[in-house]
């Protein structure tokens, strides 16, 4: 199927500002079962100069600088992007000993996914959810994942929250309520407890009325004879066809959609609009 989304973002200064450079998070990456079809991006101001990059965890990203005073800043992308059935189990753990937790990672790849094995926010009570979790699927890996997945989903209640990072771990499964960024934290913070390389995903879910006005996020995780796979605790599902990713981190501070700063005294609204939907 195509998926076309419409991403834009309105913001407004109550006087003329000078913006410093902004960097955007908005370009979908292409994955072995979804490839893009059309992007645009447009910038209003237009600015000086746009430097594309490919940042240290292979995202695309873009960098605008500006010169002249301006009292908004607006961006409009559009895309399309072919996203494929495919079978989202149909892959082998090897060496074989992963399908049991706790694993451990061959050398070679340790060195590479150390950033996602960092421990942070995993508290004593995180991580007792998840041995318990795991414990329930007889330590089975790929069982332990969707469990979790499901479990997040069915029995913590999902609120709206624009703005702002994720909570941490422990306060959302303390409260038992959270967004899907504090979802993927806590399901990534999990994931950690138990030696599993986990990051953070942001991008767009077409399928869910709650989400096809917004961006999304999800956790990915890397299993030896899989590589990286999508797991959404908001949905309780692995993630198949109707994600289209944007960046990847193990820090969701690094990929946030925009991010910069203007100098001036003015104050700032920002307007979102997001639409997700199926195409030709």
């Amino acid at each position: 199927m195509i998926l076309n989304v419409s991403h834009r973002l309105f913001y407004t200064y109550s006087e003329s500002v000078i913006l410093e450079p902004h960097t955007f998070y908005l370009y979908p990456k292409a994955y072995p079962h979804q490839q893009i079809v059309s992007y645009t991006m447009t910038i209003d101001p237009v600015p000086s100069m746009l430097v594309q990059n490919i940042d240290a965890e292979g995202n695309h990203q873009r960098i605008a600088y500006f010169r002249e005073a301006t009292s908004w800043l607006n961006v409009s992308v559009e895309m399309a992007v072919r996203s494929d059935d495919f079978n989202l189990f149909g892959f082998v753990l090897f060496p074989f000993e992963t399908e049991q937790l706790p694993f451990q990672y061959p050398e070679s790849l340790k060195k590479l996914l150390q950033p996602y094995l960092v421990r942070e926010g995993v508290t004593t009570y995180v991580e007792q959810y998840a041995r318990q979790t795991a414990a329930s699927e007889r330590w089975k890996t790929v069982a332990f994942l969707t469990a979790l997945c499901r479990d997040i989903s069915q029995n913590f209640v999902y609120e709206r929250r624009e703005v702002g990072p994720p909570m941490l771990p422990e306060h959302t499964l303390i409260g038992r309520k959270g967004t899907c960024r504090d979802f993927a934290q806590l399901f990534v913070a999990c994931c950690r407890a138990l030696g599993i390389a986990a990051r953070f995903v942001s991008g767009y879910l077409y399928g869910n009325a709650l989400q096809e006005h917004d961006l999304h996020a999800w956790a990915e995780v890397f299993l030896p004879g899989a590589g990286w796979r999508g797991f959404d605790p908001t949905e309780g599902n692995a993630v198949i066809n109707n994600h289209i990713h944007l960046a990847a981190s193990a820090d969701p501070a690094l990929i946030a959609p925009v991010t910069g700063v203007f100098r001036g005294r003015a104050k700032s609204t920002l307007r979102a609009e997001v639409s997700v939907g199926e195409g030709i």
